[in-house]
């Protein structure tokens, strides 16, 4: 009895580093900044954009401010800022969690930013409004994203520490 205790601890390896520290502190800090860049995106922009004088100057055929894409804009535009919400909400639940598909969440998540964000930029630079009133931000914010998205998605794939935390 006593040598199947000593060879079962002999077989037992270490996992290494794990837990939710090192870099996975910025992945955390991240989250938490999303949901609140989220809440104040659809308090402050697209929830204010469906005011009736507002969605009425964008959205009538008689408005200076008039185009066929703009309604479709800004629900596109307030639909994904809730589901980037609810989907940090929820990788944020898991990743306390410490769920083996949490790695594969943010990898979506950190695509879908970006993703979105060209197709957002591509459909308001059919409005010409819009585009004299572009001053390059939004581009900025697609490379930013793309960035992002590339050195977080190396991470959490090739991380011994993301390996060893995510295995429930």
């Amino acid at each position: 009895m006593e040598t199947n205790l000593n060879e079962k601890k002999n077989d037992y390896k270490p996992l290494g580093i794990s837990g939710l520290g090192g870099w996975l502190i910025l992945v955390q800090i991240g989250l938490y900044g999303t949901i609140i860049i989220q809440l104040m995106q659809l308090f402050q922009d697209s929830f204010t954009a469906f005011d009736a004088d507002i969605w009425t100057a964008f959205t009538s055929k008689g408005s200076d401010f008039y185009h066929p894409l703009w309604g479709f804009i800004i629900v596109f535009e307030t639909t994904f800022n809730i589901a980037i919400l609810a989907f940090s909400v929820y990788i944020l639940i898991n990743f306390y969690r410490k769920k083996a598909f949490l790695p594969r969440l943010l990898i979506i998540f950190y695509i879908a930013i970006p993703v979105v964000g060209i197709i957002d930029v591509v459909l308001l630079y059919q409005i010409p409004l819009a585009r004299e009133l572009g001053n390059g931000d939004s581009l900025k914010g697609i490379i930013r994203s793309v960035f992002t998205c590339a050195i977080w998605t190396a991470y959490l794939l090739k991380s011994e520490r993301v390996h060893n935390t995510f295995v429930k």
